[in-house]
């Protein structure tokens, strides 16, 4: 059954939060992320094929050790919402948002009467009608999170609108891709691709909306940081794993005298 979102609350209480996304299909990698000590776990199935019941798996692993599952959706279809949060998801990240009438589409998918369109089931999220389903409905409506990544040149050009598209919770920035819609592909530490998403933070928090950053070099954290910034997403297990995995084979070969 949907409890109490962990991560929510820490957000609104001002404390540190730190995520990572999960782009291996399995429950045990959304374990091991929890082992780790996060906070919370987006699961990707924007970039990665993960079949219906691997995915309801993946956040029953993240229920069952304490980790706040979300789910980066591939798209604002609503549908595929549905069938996520269904399945238990605390919230949604919705990619490439680049107006506010997307975002509120996202919205009305993700969030019962009054505030969206939601279908009703007394499935797993509903503890399967345990409880009183229009109380369920209430809880639901207050614990879930839509999250918008801007990713884009024309995201940044509306983010102003997209501000205040009411039952937003946060801001996630996508300086990769955001780095290919300004014709400079992966150069992250551009000054431009910076300031970019500087000021996306600056308009988050004039807006009173939380912004989550993504640390890339050694001193992003502590700069972000300074700024205010109080929720992280520390990359992917994938690359992290693999990192880990040939560092582990180069140093035994170096230490060997190859």
């Amino acid at each position: 059954m949907l409890t109490k979102n962990a991560l929510k609350a820490a957000i609104d209480s001002g404390q540190r939060a730190y995520g990572l996304f999960c782009s291996i299909p399995s429950p045990s990698a959304v374990e091991l992320v929890g082992e780790a000590g996060f906070d919370f776990v987006i699961i990707d199935t924007e970039h990665v094929l993960v079949n219906p019941e691997t995915l309801e798996n993946m956040i029953r692993a993240a229920d069952a050790i304490g980790l706040t599952a979300l789910v980066r959706v591939p798209d604002k279809d609503a549908k595929f919402i549905l069938r996520v949060l269904d399945a238990g998801a605390k919230g949604i990240v919705v990619p490439m948002v680049e107006s506010a009438s997307q975002l509120r589409h996202a919205i009305t998918a993700a969030r019962y009467h009054p505030y969206g369109k939601r279908s009703l089931n007394g499935g797993r999220a509903g503890a399967f009608g345990k409880q009183s389903l229009a109380d369920y409905m209430d809880f639901a409506n207050g614990e879930i999170m839509v999250i918008a990544m801007i990713e884009s040149l024309a995201g940044l050009e509306n983010i102003d609108e997209i501000l205040t598209v009411r039952g937003l919770d946060m801001v996630l920035e996508g300086a990769a891709d955001l780095s290919q819609s300004l014709g400079k592909p992966w150069q992250i530490s551009d000054p431009e691709i910076q300031a970019h998403l500087h000021d996306l933070q600056r308009k988050c928090q004039s807006a009173g909306i939380p912004f989550c950053a993504i640390p890339r070099e050694a001193d992003e954290h502590q700069n972000w940081l300074n700024r205010g910034v109080s929720t992280f997403v520390l990359g992917d297990e994938r690359g992290i794993a693999f990192r880990a995995i040939k560092n582990k084979i180069d140093t035994t070969k170096e230490n060997a005298g190859h």
